[in-house]
């Protein structure tokens, strides 16, 4: 069901340095949000600040916040800008991925704010009810393709909003982003690179329909806002595809294969996103009580 330890360690764990190389400087894997889409030079950075800003302001994240949960918190880049920009008093995430979890713990030792754990969502047991509740392209590994096949994404969805909804208190809203499936490509080469993606890069994920997500979230969140990125994320890829390139001796010398893989995966993300296979959206929750 969804993805495992073993699933993400192949997604996560190539290496944190080979990562950090083509990334952006808080380690974003996820879709930045640009003001000027048509401008591939302007600034990458600011660009995955205001993707976190966009989503505190649809998770309602304030001076009033006490507490803030990210489920899926990646190498850490959210919850460090909830302590340090937002000033959260008390923010905690957690990730399934060992190399994440050890990047989260060494950019946040300073900061007593934080905390992150390493494990499954299935098994998370919230140590309080928080104040808002986020997660930045998690959710894609809530469900295998099996369990898409299988007619059981609504179901899995479903349960990931129940949990969702028990870890926070009444009235709270849900900052959530993910990657979402749209049409499927018509070219056997076309399919045969999503494919490598979905079984190579990601094993055992699956995006979602932004329809399933709508239905999923019942009876435990109405949806307020919901916003299409997927040119942003298609620039996104770009400026990925672009970093790793400008490393590619680098990465080649160290880490034997994954250039290869990983130019394929984000050649494949920027077709798809230009011809809508994929999009991304972005929706603010509010909890149903």
């Amino acid at each position: 069901m969804g993805s495992s330890q073993q699933d993400v360690e192949v997604s996560y764990g190539v290496s944190n340095e080979f990562f950090q190389l083509w990334l952006d400087e808080r380690m974003n894997y996820t879709c930045a949000v640009f003001k000027d889409r048509e401008n591939y030079s302007d600034n990458f950075e600011a660009a995955q600040d205001n993707k976190l800003r966009i989503l505190s302001e649809f998770a309602h994240i304030g001076p009033h916040t006490e507490s803030v949960l990210d489920i899926g918190c990646g190498w850490g880049a959210n919850i460090e800008y909830q302590a340090l920009v937002n000033k959260v008093p008390d923010v905690h995430g957690f990730t399934l991925s060992p190399e994440q979890h050890k990047k989260c713990a060494d950019r946040t030792k300073n900061v007593p704010s934080v905390t992150a754990t390493c494990q499954n969502y299935l098994h998370y047991e919230a140590p309080k009810k928080f104040d808002a509740v986020m997660s930045i392209c998690m959710v894609e590994h809530v469900v295998s393709p099996e369990d898409a096949r299988a007619g059981r994404a609504v179901e899995l969805y479903r349960d990931y909003f129940r949990r969702a909804h028990s870890w926070s208190k009444p009235g709270t809203y849900f900052g959530l982003q993910a990657i979402t499936r749209c049409n499927v490509p018509r070219k056997k080469e076309d399919l045969d690179d999503l494919r490598h993606a979905t079984y190579v890069i990601f094993p055992n994920a699956v995006t979602p329909r932004v329809e399933d997500l709508i239905v999923a979230a019942n009876p435990y969140y109405e949806v307020i806002e919901m916003h299409s990125r997927r040119f942003d994320y298609h620039k996104t890829i770009w400026h990925w595809r672009d970093r790793l390139h400008k490393n590619e001796g680098l990465v080649k010398e160290k880490w034997p294969g994954a250039f290869e893989d990983y130019d394929r995966y984000l050649t494949t993300c920027l077709k798809a996103f230009e011809n809508n296979w994929q999009s991304l959206h972005q929706f603010s929750l509010k909890r149903l009580d």
